[in-house]
């Protein structure tokens, strides 16, 4: 059983890990703790390629509503249908104090966890500790997975789930907006946080000038900012804002030519898929946490000014501000032209 609940990134990280376990032991029996909103990257209904279970681990609902009858049904139900899997291993891959406890609840005869998690206190539930020693997040995955089943394991690129209902939602908006398959820019300038997004008026420069080379631009997102991105682009050619969930975003990121985006989940989505990738980063490391899957290609820019700082900052960390619109579309170019 592995446990990373969450957020977009952290899941898709986790999945070359658990791809190498599958590829080293095809017959295993694989589940996955993870929050509802991104059980699509894991499983659909006609493609579950990676794992054979998804528990539905509601840690958002219980944090808002810790003490209600109805969270607490709910967490002893989660024990109740993990431990009835029998797990022989479990591995968090996520180093909090909630998916240490939710590792713990499934009972599983071994129970590995980093002995450095990103949360101290979640190591005193583990009952092997391993130390990790890999710069980026998803080679400690592999050394995670891998010293549970005393194995070396490298990266193997995943095969995401292919939503039906997703993939023909996807074929029938690309037909309403007249954009073909390899035709599209997918840009995605939200962030977690304000610190790691780069400036709107970037954005729109950049979405004018991929629109004046002839290709269609469209935005991932729904909020003011993305839909100024989206205006600007309209003034050169087709642009376009889509909001969709996470199966209809799969779908869509398959077809792009080319995305561009921060320290994000729909960034780490295109580059987990094969699809080429800009990446920006200021306060956050991509040694760390980069676009990092077999095969990928990927051009990430940071400034040489960026500092390393996870404090949630509204406004565009300033090493990231020095990014130029220009620098971007020299990259994103490249990479289309190749």
């Amino acid at each position: 059983m592995i446990v990373r609940v969450g957020a977009m990134g952290d899941v898709l990280h986790g999945l070359p890990a658990v791809a190498a376990l599958r590829q080293r032991m095809p017959d295993c029996f694989i589940g996955w703790a993870v929050e509802p909103r991104w059980s699509a990257l894991l499983s659909a209904l006609e493609s579950t390629p990676v794992v054979d279970r998804v528990h539905l681990v509601a840690t958002r609902e219980w944090k808002r509503r810790p003490l209600s009858v109805g969270t607490l049904k709910n967490i002893a139900a989660l024990r109740r249908e993990l431990r009835a899997e029998t797990y022989d291993l479990c591995v968090d891959l996520q180093g909090l104090i909630r998916s240490s406890v939710i590792g713990w609840m499934a009972g599983a005869g071994r129970y590995v966890g980093s002995s450095a998690p990103r949360e101290r206190q979640a190591r005193f539930l583990y009952g092997e500790q391993v130390r990790v020693q890999a710069p980026h997040v998803v080679d400690k995955a592999c050394e995670l997975v891998g010293a549970g089943i005393g194995e070396v394991l490298r990266p193997v690129r995943p095969a995401l789930p292919v939503d039906a209902a997703a993939e023909a939602w996807c074929d029938r908006r690309l037909l309403e907006l007249g954009v073909g398959e390899s035709e599209f820019v997918l840009l995605s300038p939200a962030a977690g946080w304000g610190a790691k997004t780069w400036p709107t008026e970037r954005w729109q420069l950049l979405a004018r000038q991929l629109a004046g080379e002839g290709y269609a631009v469209l935005v991932n997102g729904g909020g003011p900012a993305d839909r100024a991105v989206v205006e600007a682009a309209a003034g050169n050619g087709p642009g376009c804002l889509v909001e969709c969930g996470i199966a209809e975003l799969i779908a869509l990121t398959r077809r792009a030519k080319l995305a561009v985006g921060g320290d994000t989940g729909p960034v780490h989505l295109a580059a987990a898929l094969g699809v080429p990738v800009v990446a920006l980063y200021g306060p956050t490391d991509p040694q760390r946490t980069g676009p990092y899957f077999p095969g990928a290609q990927v051009r990430v820019l940071r400034h040489v000014s960026s500092r390393l700082d996870h404090g949630r900052n509204a406004d565009p960390e300033a090493g990231l501000a020095q990014i130029s619109e220009e620098e971007v579309f020299d990259a994103a170019i490249d990479l289309l032209r190749r």
